[in-house]
């Protein structure tokens, strides 16, 4: 092993830059759909050991002796974001004539800019590199510190947060309730990086002690959760999941519209298969291929559908014409409407895709002829505010439109406390694609988080229902053309404490940075 992590440290030029990206690469596999989480002791143990042999040259200056370590830690995300998030560019071949362009920068250009928070994290870390367990501490300070960093600089974009990798079942997703997925992302790297102290010894056995404590308090914990009792289901409440699988290329099509219609009213107005009548119905992101406040009919038909005492959730592009004049806005929204066809509450989507729902710099990029990927006569406008929505049996749920949910952050909401989430999203634009899956195991890790039941509805899937503590109850894969019927979970408590788990992320990150700082300074006087 000594002579394995010599020849890697050793690797200099094109040789180098290959295997940083092949170790990034590899902990893809951790990931939805493979979950082969073990594969993080080879990536990290690799970067470990990279790192070692990224000394500059003393001479150069405090950054110029960390450009080393940036550039392994770059090619390291860079082949982790390439290898996790090509399927990006899935979306722009929907209307090929038009984006096939901007290929490349979806599938090479955002993992390259990506990658600048890992090489950030290689440099954090090695600006406090020693020997033995001290530099464990500093790169997973540095990659806990490069996710949170993540989830907000440039609008924030945490998809695949490390921490996700370790977390691919239930039973070890119940941690992150506590910690959060950053904190999950520190202790993931603090872990799976402590094979890298058998090649030199040094530090091997409390470090290898840490990471079983960890492994064992991880599972423990998990199975302590699992094991608790569950609240039961709301009386009363039975959700129906409606997943049309419309094909993205046909979504607005003139053509198609009203078979898109009438395919969700037929699955909405379905028989239940041997269960309760739904009383709550969910219809996908955009599921409606015209604007519903332009077309009264539509809203008459919805009312003529719902039975009596049933509300219908739907996703739909709302529009907001301007005052004297001004310019016409359009919505990403959640619309209620209750069973004669009246539109009760409405919640517009805060965090919206830049590129996809909206233009970044739009008065200048506009003038090159460059235009949204999401079929609208404009760019979206965020909304104002997140609030809770309310529904049947004064109950209410928190809206979460497409990849809103990915964000911790985006968890807290004005109004009365949420008792369940309303995700609800379009990933046909992705395919038959890792993207779905992955998308998915976010949604279900807010779940677990924040002790809220989950309500997916996805276009062509993944839609399900979880409970509290992320365990899926009931769903549809991809690709299926149907509804489920499933009786809503209690949430498991009150609300989510966004302190708590912030508290937690800032104390693990200070204790690594401290035992960073101490096997620094007892490195650097003992004159090593």
């Amino acid at each position: 092993m000594e002579r394995l992590a010599g020849k890697i440290m050793l690797l200099w030029g094109a040789r180098r830059w290959a295997v940083c990206f092949g170790a990034g690469a590899l902990g893809v596999l951790s990931l939805p759909p493979f979950d082969f989480f073990a594969v993080l002791f080879v990536s990290f143990t690799l970067l470990v050991w990279l790192l070692d042999g990224a000394s500059g040259n003393p001479e150069s200056g405090f950054i110029g002796r960390l450009n080393p370590a940036f550039w392994t830690g770059w090619w390291f995300g860079f082949g982790y974001f390439t290898g996790g998030l090509w399927w990006l560019g899935n979306a722009l071949l929907i209307e090929a004539e038009e984006f096939a362009w901007a290929l490349p920068i979806a599938v090479f250009g955002l993992p390259a800019l990506l990658a600048v928070f890992y090489g950030f994290a290689a440099a954090f870390a090695r600006a406090l590199w020693s020997d033995g367990l001290g530099r464990i501490f500093a790169l997973a300070c540095g990659f806990g510190l490069a996710e949170w960093l993540r989830s907000f600089v440039l609008t924030g974009f945490p998809w695949n947060a490390i921490g996700y990798g370790a977390m691919p079942v239930p039973l070890m997703m119940q941690s992150s309730a506590l910690i959060g997925i950053f904190g999950m992302s520190a202790l993931t790297v603090l872990v799976f990086s402590m094979p890298a102290l058998i090649a030199t010894r040094r530090g091997l056995v409390p470090g290898l002690t840490i990471a079983v404590l960890l492994l064992a308090a991880h599972l423990g914990y998990g199975y302590w959760r699992l094991a608790a009792p569950s609240p039961g289901v709301e009386d009363g409440i039975v959700v129906r999941i409606v997943q049309p699988s419309v094909d993205q290329s046909k979504k607005w099509d003139d053509a198609e519209r009203k078979q898109i219609f009438e395919t969700l009213l037929s699955l909405t107005n379905s028989p239940s298969e041997g269960g309760a009548q739904p009383t709550l119905i969910v219809w996908p992101e955009t599921s409606l291929p015209f604007l519903l406040t332009s077309n009264p009919a539509a809203l008459a038909m919805i009312g003529q559908t719902l039975k009596e005492g049933q509300t219908l959730i739907v996703g739909a592009v709302r529009k907001e014409d301007g005052e004297a004049g001004g310019a016409v806005r359009y919505y990403n929204t959640i619309y209620t409407i209750d069973d004669e066809g009246q539109i009760v509450a409405a919640a517009d989507k805060l965090h919206l895709v830049p590129f996809g729902e909206y233009l970044p710099l739009a008065s200048l990029l506009e003038s090159t002829g460059l235009d949204t990927i999401a079929n609208t006569p404009a760019s979206f406008s965020a909304g104002s505010r997140r609030y809770t929505v309310p529904v049947q049996e004064e109950k209410h749920f928190l809206p979460m439109i497409c990849y809103e949910v990915i964000f911790p952050a985006e968890m807290a909401a004005e109004g009365p406390p949420a008792d369940f989430i309303v995700n609800i999203t379009n990933d046909a634009w992705y395919g038959n694609t890792p993207g779905p899956y992955q998308h998915f195991r976010q949604a279900q890790l807010r779940a677990a988080e924040t002790g809220l039941p989950l309500v997916r509805a996805a276009n062509n899937g993944i839609s399900a229902v979880t409970d509290g503590r992320g365990r899926v109850i009931a769903g549809m894969s991809q690709n299926v053309i149907g509804f489920v019927d499933v009786a809503l979970p209690k949430k498991i408590h009150a609300d989510r404490s966004n302190w708590n788990a912030s508290l937690a992320f800032w104390l693990i990150i200070a204790l690594l940075l401290f035992g960073a700082f101490v096997s620094r300074y007892s490195f650097v006087r003992t004159g090593n």
